[in-house]
């Protein structure tokens, strides 16, 4: 067990320093005050994005897409990503696709990355930096800067609704269609500390991690896209920190969509050292 903790310490390491290499993260400013409209969405908008973590609960499981959107110095790269992920037991997989190069060249693409996240843990594999392709990595996300919301290449889709536990300055913005469902999109902005109070036990670490040294003070500006059943269907949240900025947009649908996760053995986890980029 001695040996397995200094392993995830430093694979936690590794992996924080190499994906600062591959992404840089984002924010912009929301207005406050209310909707000015007569639909019933309009009335606590706040309340209605908040509640949104506990709909997916109560929804079981879904399809999951994934998109981020990586800005720094004039480089723009972008990773997407695509998987299920089952909300009650808090697992997921998603093959995440990265750029060949850090200019974003997509003539030639690495193997998907595939992310194994099993509540407060992250596996990978085809990690690339010195690990075997048939070895996983196993991370602590509490031990990362950012609680695993950008550091992955795909922001955990259960972790980016906690966030919204912490929304404030909600306004109504439009009743609208997305993939041919009826949604009312919601914008505002996410104060992180009380995110991290408000998380459930099992996201707190994660999110406080994030609050304490991940990402700009100055909230993380979100779009939230609210289907009748008052479920998420789209969530686009935009990150800053010193070094650029990440826009992160997690699609759901299929909602009750089986979730068949096999998390690794240790006998199938890298315990070697992790190359930094």
């Amino acid at each position: 067990m001695g040996q397995q903790r200094r392993h995830t310490g430093r694979a936690a390491t590794a992996a924080t320093a190499a994906a600062m290499g591959l992404m840089a993260l984002t924010t912009g400013c929301v207005g406050d005050g209310a909707a000015a409209s007569d639909d019933p969405a309009a009335r606590d908008p706040a309340g209605k994005v908040r509640a949104a973590a506990d709909s997916l609960l109560r929804a079981g499981s879904s399809q999951v897409r994934t998109s981020m959107e990586m800005a720094s110095g004039g480089t723009r790269v972008t990773v997407t990503g695509e998987g299920t992920y089952d909300f009650r037991r808090r697992l997921g997989r998603l093959d995440v696709v990265l750029p060949q190069d850090p200019a974003g060249s997509s003539a030639r693409r690495r193997p998907p990355v595939t992310e194994l996240m099993a509540g407060g843990d992250l596996y990978m594999k085809n990690r690339g930096a010195g690990v075997p392709a048939d070895k996983w990595v196993h991370i602590e996300t509490a031990s990362l800067s950012d609680g695993n919301l950008v550091t992955g290449g795909a922001t955990d889709p259960q972790v980016a609704a906690e966030l919204l536990r912490g929304a404030g300055q909600v306004t109504y913005v439009e009743r609208t269609r997305l993939n041919g469902v009826d949604v009312v999109r919601y914008r505002g902005v996410v104060d992180l500390a009380r995110a991290a109070r408000s998380a459930s036990k099992e996201h707190g670490p994660a999110l406080r991690s994030a609050a304490a040294k991940g990402f700009s003070k100055a909230g993380v500006p979100f779009d939230a896209y609210v289907d009748e059943q008052g479920r998420l269907r789209k969530l686009r949240h935009r990150f800053k920190v010193s070094n650029g900025t990440v826009a992160s947009t997690t699609w759901l649908s299929g909602f009750g969509a089986p979730v068949d996760v096999t998390l690794p053995k240790g006998k199938d986890i890298f315990a070697g050292k992790i190359a930094e980029r």
